[in-house]
């Protein structure tokens, strides 16, 4: 069996892992800056090696959670500590691409959402950010992914 060289290839694990990790920093400096959208994307696709990255995800996720932030916020903030213009802004971003992910990818299992963001946490946040961000998606996850939730923790 051949394969086809216009199929294109499914994406590996590490060209996800580098769309998140560039969407965070795209929604970061699009959150900061407040430059548009397209100007962003273009900067990032100047400056980053897109073949090593699920450019479709990166495309997905950047273009779509800006426009859904009323709605992406809603669904976390009843877990907040605090109020959302207290939340770090580099915590707000991961919350928005987790509940994304929870709520339009999922074909991406709950536990890999989480596991992703408090990764990124650590790297990008502060000291003690990855507790906040695994507790809320966490909880989250609950809501959002109850059936998923129910089958896993059934299964151990």
């Amino acid at each position: 069996m051949s394969d086809n060289p216009t199929t294109p290839k499914a994406p590996t694990t590490s060209q996800r892992k580098r769309a998140r990790k560039l969407v965070l920093q795209a929604l970061y400096q699009w959150q900061i800056s407040q430059s548009s959208i397209v100007k962003i994307e273009a900067e990032f696709r100047t400056d980053n090696d897109f073949e090593k990255v699920d450019a479709a995800f990166f495309n997905e996720l950047f273009r779509q959670i800006p426009k859904e932030i009323t709605e992406l916020d809603k669904q976390f903030e009843p877990f907040l500590d605090r109020a959302l213009s207290e939340v770090d802004p580099i915590e707000i971003c991961l919350l928005r691409m987790g509940t994304y992910e929870f709520m339009r990818r999922v074909d991406v299992p709950y536990r890999v959402v989480i596991n992703e963001y408090v990764e990124l946490a650590k790297q990008f946040g502060g000291t003690d950010g990855h507790k906040y961000i695994n507790s809320i998606l966490d909880k989250l996850s609950l809501r959002l992914r109850a059936a998923e939730t129910r089958k896993y923790k059934s299964s151990k």
